[in-house]
């Protein structure tokens, strides 16, 4: 293949990566800046996982001032300043000025905290994805950062697809994991795949047969597990 195309170490070499991780945030320091629409995004999603925010901006729209009047948030009315993101995890610039952005980053590369930028994932150490959740299960959608648009297109096509079901059916197979542990029963990974028949279990829990389901996943892992021993 000539150097260069797509595939090849040249084109790879090339082309922006990123490392897909999720990452717990719960009860550490986060920072936003700005305090407009997107800020009250940002700052809505840290809460929802469990971080400590502070919103630094001289400007506060009402829903964030709300929150920071019932103590959700802690808020700082003034322009970011040098210092601001000391023992800071994560920090998110999104001020409507980029050299304020910049300023922000550059601070947070020296010390070391994650960060940010809204729009300029070039100064930014992490992107957002657009996320779909149906209670412990998450799924993140990302474009690299190249059409934040597409991936929420492409979100709320999955929404129609993956309903709350799943909610159940991820807490039924939790359960079972445990018991199975409980039992001193080891189950590999090529067992678990070929035992949850999604769309069966999902058909029982509709029908709110949920020890029908349960009894189901445990009989098909034993089964498989015993073949798999005897052969």
């Amino acid at each position: 293949m000539p150097a260069g195309q797509e595939g090849s170490p040249t084109h790879e070499s090339k082309r922006m990566s990123y490392y897909p991780v999720f990452l717990n945030i719960k009860g550490k320091k986060c920072v936003v800046f700005g305090g407009g629409e997107v800020a009250l995004h940002k700052v809505t999603s840290l809460l929802d996982n469990g971080a400590r925010v502070k919103i630094v901006s001289p400007v506060i729209c009402s829903d964030l001032s709300r929150l920071a009047e019932t103590g959700a948030v802690q808020e700082v009315k003034r322009e970011y300043r040098d210092g601001d993101l000391r023992g800071v995890f994560l920090a998110i610039a999104a001020t409507d000025n980029w050299k304020t952005n910049l300023e922000i980053t550059v601070e947070a590369r020296r010390r070391g905290c994650l960060v940010n930028t809204v729009d300029d994932a070039d100064h930014s150490d992490f992107i957002l994805p657009s996320c779909l959740r149906r209670g412990d299960i998450t799924i993140a959608v990302s474009t690299s950062g190249k059409s934040p648009a597409l991936a929420r297109k492409l979100r709320h096509k999955l929404e129609k697809e993956i309903g709350n079901e799943y909610a159940s059916l991820i807490g039924l197979v939790a359960a079972v994991r445990e018991e199975m542990k409980k039992q001193g029963i080891k189950i590999n990974r090529n067992t678990w795949q070929e035992a949850l028949d999604i769309e069966w279990l999902l058909t029982l829990l509709k029908s709110g047969d949920t020890l029908g389901a349960k009894a189901a996943i445990m009989g098909k892992l034993l089964a498989i597990q015993d073949y798999s021993n005897v052969s």
